[in-house]
């Protein structure tokens, strides 16, 4: 082992993936531990790092060319060590010189002290911060304006992140490629505004309300007038995942929406307020769409709109049919299944959408309209790979048997679907077509009648929400 060439040992590390097998091999000789030290590039550490200062300033001399850093305290109690510190990051920012990409989830002592520190690592392009309660919004300012590298920040669960002038920040550094906010109460919807011209270099946007908390800031009509002559130009955002949000009519992220003209995903989670002229809009421009996911608000989630305008139809799908030539993933949800007459997609909707997009998986949660002439509408989608099936009550066995026909379908996925029986599964234990069949809690359907029926099975059986 000593003797293999310098070329082969870093092959060998760059296929170990696991920290443990690294590990091993490290420790086997001499000469590997040497190598693994200086090729060493990340570091995922945690609980273990006790006492955290002097733990975390041996990895980083032992490691001098780390570059991505993860920080994990899930599941921390007091009895595991004291928790890494603001005086920690100090210890990082002055010791891991190629630091890139910092992750820090439940680092619940860290303070904009410790933030402040990481803005003389000039080299970070990215920073997630998951649960950071003690961070607030000058801590974030104070990265801004020290790393002008910085490419990618997510704040997730960061609940004192409230003023919004680190955002304004990075509108005027135009550097930002990947906006990722999750249940900061601080910042809303029309916050996004402030990042001005930086929107021309973002392409990939989340955004997250939480749901249980929402500050239902008043929009003036001045800032309105004012986004609107500004036209914000997102044409080259890629990515846009939206939940719990408001889509006011002709204004913040409704405007948002009618001009990604380069999107290739779209997430729309319990998103109040979207209609079919937004999806219109954005379907007519967004030519390279490849997955729509929509999880839909029931008409009772609408109190202050007007329901009949504010909710998706047909319309919707049928301009996603007519201009999403490339559209592959499709998934849609409606939050509440026990009014089906509020329900506004149709059979006939879905089946159009079905024929004229190249769909590759499919996935319909308490959609009542989709029944044993939809599954016979999918023997002829050519190319659908995955199909899963939620509490589509209307889907019987009938329909079931005929998945055995379905051209190219690999993966099947069936969920508290009560129309369905083991009887519906035989055909598919006689043709060895599907790799991968998971059956969760179909009251019908037993343990024996999915033996045989793929490659790969998952069972499980829990009634519980029958009840």
């Amino acid at each position: 082992m000593e003797e293999l060439p310098d070329h082969l040992v870093w092959d060998i590390f760059k296929n170990l993936h696991k920290t443990d097998d690294r590990n091993s091999l490290s420790v086997s000789c001499k000469r590997f531990y040497s190598l693994d030290n200086e090729q060493r590039q990340s570091l995922r550490i945690g609980c273990g790092l006790v006492p955290a200062p002097d733990a975390l300033l041996s990895l980083c001399k032992r490691f001098p060319n780390l570059s991505k850093v993860e920080i994990v305290y899930s599941g921390w109690m007091s009895k595991l060590g004291k928790q890494l510190d603001d005086q920690g990051l100090l210890l990082l920012s002055t010791n891991c010189l190629s630091l890139s990409d910092l992750t820090l989830s439940y680092c619940t002592f860290i303070t904009d002290v410790g933030i402040r520190h990481l803005s003389s690592c000039t080299k970070l392009s990215s920073l997630k911060l998951n649960f950071a309660p003690r961070i607030t919004g000058c801590g974030v300012l104070s990265v801004a304006v020290g790393c002008k590298k910085l490419k990618i920040l997510h704040l997730i669960r960061c609940l004192n992140v409230a003023s919004v002038e680190w955002l304004e920040y990075f509108g005027k550094l135009e550097v930002l490629e990947e906006l990722c906010i999750k249940n900061c109460r601080g910042v809303g919807e029309g916050d996004l505004v402030k990042l001005g011209t930086s929107w021309r270099k973002l392409r990939v946007l989340k955004f997250e309300v939480d749901a249980n908390y929402r500050n239902m800031k008043v929009y003036d009509q001045l800032a309105v007038e004012r986004q609107r002559k500004q036209l914000v130009p997102c044409e080259n955002l890629l990515e846009v995942s939206l939940v719990n949000c408001v889509i006011a009519p002709g204004r913040g992220l409704a405007c948002v929406l009618r001009k990604c003209i380069s999107l290739e995903k779209l997430h729309l989670d319990m998103c109040i307020g979207v209609s079919d002229s937004d999806i219109i809009a954005l379907v007519q421009e967004a030519k390279q769409l490849r997955s729509i996911s929509l999880r839909v608000p029931s008409d009772f989630t609408l109190p202050l709109l007007n329901n009949a305008t504010m909710r998706l139809t047909d319309e919707s799908l049928s301009a996603i049919a007519q201009h999403c030539s490339k559209l592959e993933s499709f998934k849609v949800s409606f939050s509440d299944g026990e009014f089906p007459s509020l329900l506004s997609f149709t059979l006939q909707g879905i089946i159009t959408l079905i024929k004229k997009c190249p769909i590759r998986e499919l996935s319909l949660d308490h959609v009542c309209s989709f029944n044993d002439v939809g599954m016979e509408a999918l023997c002829s989608a050519q190319n659908l790979e995955i199909l899963e099936l939620v509490h589509c009550q209307e889907v019987s066995d009938e329909g079931l048997v005929l998945v055995s026909q379905f051209p190219s379908l690999t993966v099947l996925k069936l969920s508290k679907c009560l129309g369905v029986t083991d009887d519906g599964l035989i055909p598919l234990a006689k043709t060895h077509k599907l790799e991968l069949l998971v059956v969760e809690d179909c009251p019908q359907v037993s343990r024996k009648g999915v033996n045989g029926a793929a490659t790969s099975v998952s069972f499980r059986q829990d009634l519980s929400w029958m009840y």
